[in-house]
Formats: structure tokens, sequence, C-alpha cells
């Protein structure tokens, strides 16, 4: 039977879609191994070196596997681009993979799995939002990383268009977009 320290954890896997990092555990004063201990006990998953699932909290498994990307690379990664895009559902985007963006400081010590598409930029606190907890960039980052990484203009006008309307752009921000589409041509 699950104690103190599981519910202590669960509390905080619970924000982050079912998912804990050893560094979480340890921030919580309570001791990493006892993660292996529990996933020996079947109360919880590990899901990749130092990152575990507890499996009664996965109740959305596509924004649970969004989570763990972003807890991948130590907890520094944020969703970005095209997934970041499709997240709030600005345009048709459909991504294969999931982008993420991690500052460039940040120096893999890992392979990179097949499914993520990393990005290093050094994301300023105002382009950082969260969608369900999950770290990810703003609207205006995320249309603007699209402009940048070559994402097809048409889907660039509907994100730029549906973010307008939904009141999700600010007048300053709709201008710099606009001239950035511009100035990178029609493709």
């Amino acid at each position: 039977m699950p104690g103190k320290n599981y519910d202590k954890l669960a509390l905080i896997a619970a924000e982050q879609e079912g998912l804990l990092a050893a560094a979480d555990a340890r921030e919580a004063g309570i001791d990493p191994h006892r993660l292996i201990d529990m996933e020996r006990r079947g109360t919880i998953e590990r899901v990749a070196r130092g990152l575990y699932r507890f499996p009664l909290l996965d109740s959305r498994p596509e924004l649970g596997q969004l989570a763990q990307a972003t807890m991948w690379a130590d907890r520094r990664g944020v969703l970005s681009h095209d997934t970041a895009l499709d997240l709030y559902e600005l345009c048709d985007v459909n991504p294969a993979q999931i982008h993420i963006t991690i500052p460039t400081s940040y120096r893999l010590q890992k392979p990179v799995p097949k499914l993520y598409v990393l990005h290093q930029r050094d994301l300023e606190e105002d382009e950082k939002a969260r969608y369900e907890g999950i770290p990810i960039v703003t609207p205006q980052r995320a249309i603007l990383d699209g402009i940048e990484s070559g994402l097809r203009t048409d889907l660039l006008r509907q994100a730029i268009e549906t973010a307008r309307r939904r009141g999700l752009l600010r007048d300053a921000y709709l201008r710099r977009i606009r001239r950035r589409l511009a100035s990178r041509g029609a493709r």
C-alpha cells in the first residue's frame, strides 16, 4: 500500500500529467531512490532515465507524451513550433514529431529520441506559457518559430488570423509577425 511519500509525489505528478522526475522527488525532500522502490512494487512506471509515470494519474496519454517531452531535457524543454501551433489549434498543421525548444546553454548528454525535434533558443519569460500545466511557447512565439522554420505561408496566415480573431495577438506583435512573414517572402 502506498504511503505518505507516494502521496506527496503523486500530488506533484498530478500537476505534470502524471509524470515525475527524480529531481522533483529530491526537491520535495524525498530520496530519489524511493522511486526505484516504487517502480519495483509496481506503483509507478519508469518511462526514461530519471523520469517516472504514475499510471493512476495518466488520464490523457496524448498530453502525458507532450509533458514527457518537456521533461526529457532535464525539465528545460518547452513545446514549440508546429507542436505549439497544433495544441493552440491555430492552423491545420499536423506535426509528426514533437517540437521542443531548449536553452542554448543546455548540453545534451543523451541521444535525442526520434519522436523529438529539438530547437535551441533562449526564450524570454514573456515568450513562455503553460498549456494544461505543460510548458509551451506563447502563440506569438509559435507563429514566429513557424516563420523562421519555413512553415508553409498558407498555414502561417491561417495561424495569424485565428490568433488575431481569438485575441491572442497584441497589435504590436501582430504588426511584427506580419512584417516578418512579408520579409520572408511567399513560399
